[in-house]
């Protein structure tokens, strides 16, 4: 993206009713950043240059970033299969077909989805590419301030407390660190939900690699995008599936989480640096 296609996503924004003044496209975003690894065009050079120096830094970052939209699609499967008809997913990011609704109504045709993200820019690009099928919706808020989420007239107009809700946290949580209360923030969210719901949640972690790379990935997002990382345990990250039952084969890597192809093994798995699991409340 250029000059130009900045000035375009300006107008854009200011179309989807939010200002030019919250569009920030010299600091680099997370969700712009996993758009890079994962091949996307919807990111900037600020996204571009830092990607590339986490990726040179840690070069599993890319595989892991495909490992866990794999993960997605599974876990998701999984839950409409269960009877989940309604999905909140917080940390949307820019689309990447197949999205959350389109892996979900594969199964079922009229699951409701709420999506949730704090960057304008991702928020106008789902506003146009997630949005146009009906029964989904876009939230921008932040998931620092969890209770905002909740009372959104999007969420209400789309989710039944009542029912089953799948609330997906997809590589999200690194970016939420203790200091800012990580887990009072999940619990503040799953709270609501009813007997029957799923948490789908992924993280990165540094659990089945020792790479070098992990401090200086780290100072990059820390001291340059627009949200701080934390690498935690897998210890850590099942906390925060308080009050729900994991579902077999439990908090694995992302590969081995019911997986319908090919499994990598030995150093081939190393590379994957995420833990994926799906909790039943």
């Amino acid at each position: 993206m250029g000059g130009d296609e900045t000035n375009e996503t300006e107008k854009s924004v200011s179309e989807a009713g939010f200002t030019p003044e919250q569009i920030d496209t010299t600091t680099p975003h997370p969700a712009r950043m996993y758009d890079y690894y994962l091949g996307g065009r919807d990111n900037y050079e600020a996204d571009r240059d830092a990607a590339r120096r986490v990726l040179s830094a840690l070069p599993d970052i890319g595989i892991t970033a495909r490992s866990n939209r794999d993960f997605m699609h599974r876990a998701v499967r999984t839950a409409v299969a269960a009877g989940v008809r309604q999905i909140i997913d917080i940390g949307t990011g820019i689309p990447t077909s197949p999205n959350t609704h389109e892996v979900a109504r594969e199964v079922h045709p009229d699951v409701r989805v709420a999506y949730v993200d704090n960057d304008p820019i991702v928020a106008t690009y789902a506003a146009a590419k997630l949005t146009n099928s009906g029964n989904a919706g876009m939230v921008l808020g932040d998931i620092r301030d969890p209770q905002s989420i909740l009372d959104n007239p999007v969420i209400h107009n789309l989710i039944d407390f009542d029912e089953p809700v799948a609330l997906m946290f997809l590589a999200v949580l690194h970016f939420v660190t203790d200091a800012e209360d990580a887990e009072g923030i999940v619990r503040t969210l799953t709270e609501r939900l009813p007997a029957g719901s799923h948490l789908i949640l992924s993280h990165a972690t540094d659990d089945f690699n020792s790479h070098k790379g992990f401090d200086q990935v780290a100072k990059v997002y820390n001291e340059e995008s627009t949200a701080s990382a934390q690498w935690r345990s897998g210890d850590e990250i099942r906390r925060f599936f308080k009050g729900f039952e994991l579902l077999e084969p439990g908090l694995v890597q992302l590969p081995l989480w019911r997986p319908d192809g090919p499994v990598p093994a030995g150093e081939e798995l190393t590379h994957h640096m995420g833990y994926g699991g799906v909790g039943v409340k």
